[in-house]
């Protein structure tokens, strides 16, 4: 017998085909089977998404079987198959590009003979009876933190200062739903791929009993094979945990019951590539797709958790859309062991710290330091100090009183953080007496000099030269480097702190931790563990140390150059740098027999600015209010909404050009919902070209959610048409951003 299927396929990003094919089968198959069908010439991995009662008007001689069945999988589920469904409406993509990108890309290259050999491999198991999941005291509010999220059903937003205890509030919110049942899986997302390890270790020691097998990795740092086989496991069932960066919202979990989205305000959130999607966003609108297909007490949760929420976030618990759980107080190590269970929660990190004499705080050895009842220590927020760099030496880097600052930490037995994010020797080489800068031939950037291989790097498009012997347009031998990065802050650190040495006597140990000391496997996991052994006095980096890491004897943390973003032209530059520094300043004093000597020091040439005011005061609620009240006299997020469309080209006439006559089509064609949306002029990328290409956008507005979403579907149309013409075959590509992170 024959039966009719709508298979959805991986297209190509705006070709012809966007929607699913229709196919023929001699046998039935359940919408969400993934087969194997041909497309072209070649024979690619498709999902059945619906059963079909006639071919709908394909001729017999277009019909085509599909080639086969990847058997011994269950089918992908309708909340997953509603979910993808979802993402592609909303974010402006076609449906199979959503859905195939979701799969692991070893499972789309299988067939079905080499996945049934793949899935005869034996599963371990691990597992013991011994559970230690609530072994660890919980301090006042994060008991009341969990009790709130218990009794109530909407998204919840955890907002918990730096060092608060939020993990502790995700494990134990975890352990519940474990227990509650055998089936039931967790997601538990964070923001960067090098945060992943170090969680994942956290996760697997506290669930142990479960079996390490059962907490698994989904993120693009793992190889085909390892994506493969967490992805398996999950979609199975059998991996009871999932750990995972963005790419994670989209995993096959058929037993989701509780979405944990960690540093929820965090940009990387949001895809740059291809399907342009929050998993933020994502996250709770699958906790409510969930909810809705879940039996009675089984709904899924989701728990968003920040020390700086997003103002959307923030917003949301305003209106009473989320309910918000607090906890403003930071908790330290435990020095008693929880209740009847003797064991102690003193973290893992930490435990083989130097010697105890010599670092040991100033209020005196932690057997004398009494602990509160629960053996929960309660910590403070480091002291923000500002320093004016309008009083300092001239040329001045970093200001005498902070390396007093860092020496006295040294001294001591302590650690600093020095943060500045650039990384390199120096953002651009130039020639004093001709005026040469070392630009980047293919972008409209510089490339940036850097002293360890001496080379000049462009961290756009990738273009690496050696560094001249000379200006390449006057001769000049004395070409120098312009500005600092974090390579050229660590060779003047050294240089800073040359006299002053360790309390063993030793000499002082400076280490870098950025993009570039990070690039070979194992190497950041070496040097974090480095810092928690104690053998680093001073760590510089970029924004990947600023933020996630449980450094336990860090007292001082500073900002270098936090003044670019004040000024930014993009909207969401205040919130984007107030969350740094204050997940930043969150490095220092996180035990807390260490908080009361903790400092953030910041140097400004603006300490005036409000937001470095509500920073003194750690006040994230003050400078919310701000922002929100300015956001909503200009219409802006979360009072607006906005997409970007972006277009790119060999010439910066033919983007532009390109883009203005879609929205003359749009205007012409009086499509759904235009009397509540506003297209702007296009205006080339902040960053013009790149490898050769020139960039351009068009951002639209609207007071609508809803109206923005039926515009956009109904100008895509005319965006192909409008492509098609003779004047744009320049093209290369045009891409639609919606809920736009930078403008």
């Amino acid at each position: 017998m024959t039966h009719w299927l709508n298979v959805v396929v991986a297209t190509p990003a705006h070709s012809a085909v966007a929607g699913p094919l229709t196919y023929r089968s001699e046998s039935a198959l359940s919408p969400g089977t993934l087969v194997r069908v041909p497309l072209g010439k070649r024979e690619v991995l498709g999902v059945v998404w619906e059963n079909l009662a006639d071919s709908g008007g394909l001729a017999e001689t277009q019909a085509r079987n599909i080639s086969g069945t990847l058997e011994g999988l269950a089918p992908l589920s309708a909340t997953w198959r509603r979910l993808v469904g979802f993402t592609a409406g909303y974010y402006q993509r076609s449906l199979g590009e959503v859905a195939l990108a979701a799969l692991p890309p070893q499972l789309r290259e299988m067939t079905g003979v080499q996945l049934a050999r793949r899935l005869k491999r034996p599963v371990l198991d691990s597992s013991h009876a011994q559970d230690t999941t609530n072994s660890i005291a919980l301090s006042a509010q994060q008991t009341a933190a969990l009790a709130e999220f218990d009794a109530d059903t909407r998204p919840a937003l955890l907002f918990g200062a730096t060092g608060s205890g939020k993990t502790e509030v995700y494990l134990h919110a975890a352990a519940r739903v474990l227990a509650q049942d055998p089936d039931a899986q967790v997601l538990v997302m964070v923001p960067e791929i090098n945060l992943t390890p170090q969680l994942q270790a956290r996760f697997q020691e506290r669930f142990a009993h479960l079996g390490k097998e059962r907490v698994v990795s989904l993120h693009s740092g793992l190889t085909p094979a390892q994506r493969l086989k967490s992805w398996l496991s999950a979609h199975a069932g059998h991996a009871r945990m999932v750990l995972g960066t963005r790419m994670a919202v989209l995993a096959s979990m058929p037993n989701l019951r509780l979405i944990v989205v960690d540093e929820e305000h965090d940009p990387s959130y949001k895809q740059q590539e291809g399907a342009r999607y929050s998993a933020r966003d994502l996250a709770v609108y699958r906790a409510r797709l969930e909810a809705q297909e879940a039996s009675s007490g089984n709904a899924c949760r989701v728990m968003l958790g920040s020390a700086t929420p997003s103002l959307e976030s923030w917003q949301a618990t305003i209106t009473g859309r989320y309910q918000r759980l607090t906890m403003n107080e930071r908790v330290g190590a435990s020095m008693a062991p929880s209740p009847g269970t003797g064991v102690s929660s003193l973290p893992p990190e930490g435990a083989n710290f130097g010697s105890a004499a010599l670092r040991e705080p100033r209020g005196g050895p932690s057997e004398n330091w009494p602990a509160p009842e629960g053996g929960v220590h309660i910590g403070r927020l480091p002291q923000v100090r500002g320093v004016d760099m309008n009083h300092q030496p001239k040329h001045c880097v970093i200001a005498p009183p902070l390396v007093n600052a860092i020496a006295q930490r040294i001294a001591r037995g302590e650690q600093s953080l020095i943060f500045l994010n650039r990384r390199g020797y120096a953002p651009v080489l130039a020639c004093h007496d001709c005026g040469w800068k070392s630009e980047c031939p293919h972008c409209s950037a510089y490339r940036v000099f850097h002293k360890i291989d001496r080379t000049l790097r462009c961290h756009h498009c990738g273009f690496t030269e050696r560094v001249p012997r000379a200006c390449p347009a006057c001769g000049n031998i004395d070409i120098a480097p312009v500005g600092r990065g974090t390579e050229r802050l660590e060779e003047h650190l050294a240089e800073l702190l040359a006299g002053v040495t360790r309390p063993d006597g030793s000499a002082v140990r400076i280490a870098r931790i950025d993009a570039d000391t990070t690039r070979l496997k194992g190497a950041l996991e070496s040097q974090l563990a480095s810092v928690h052994s104690g053998e680093v006095d001073v760590l510089v980096g970029t924004q990947m140390i600023a933020k996630g890491h449980d450094f336990r004897h860090i007292t001082l943390v500073a900002a270098i150059n936090p003044d670019g973003a004040l000024f930014s032209s993009d909207f969401r530059a205040p919130e984007r740098l107030f969350s740094l520094l204050m997940q930043a300043a969150g490095r220092a004093g996180r035990d807390a027999r260490h908080s009361e000597a903790s400092e953030m020091w910041v140097q400004t040439f603006h300490p005036t600015h409000p937001l470095f005011a509500a920073l003194k005061q750690h006040d994230y609620p003050k400078f919310a209010d701000q922002q929100l009240a300015e956001r909503q006299a200009a219409a802006m997020s979360p009072f607006g909404f906005s997409a970007l469309v972006r277009a790119e080209a060999r010439e910066q006439e033919v983007a532009q050009g390109f883009l203005n006559a879609a929205a003359a089509a749009a205007q012409a064609g009086q499509l759904d919902g235009q009397g509540l949306v506003t297209p702007y002029p296009a205006v080339p990328m902040t960053i013009q070209r790149v490898a050769n290409i020139e960039r351009a956008q068009m951002l639209v507005e609207s007071s609508s959610r809803a109206a923005l979403q039926r515009f956009l579907a109904a100008w895509q149309p005319l965006l192909f048409e409008t492509r098609r013409q003779a004047e744009f075959k320049s093209l290369v590509r045009w891409a639609i951003d919606v809920d736009p992170i930078a403008i």
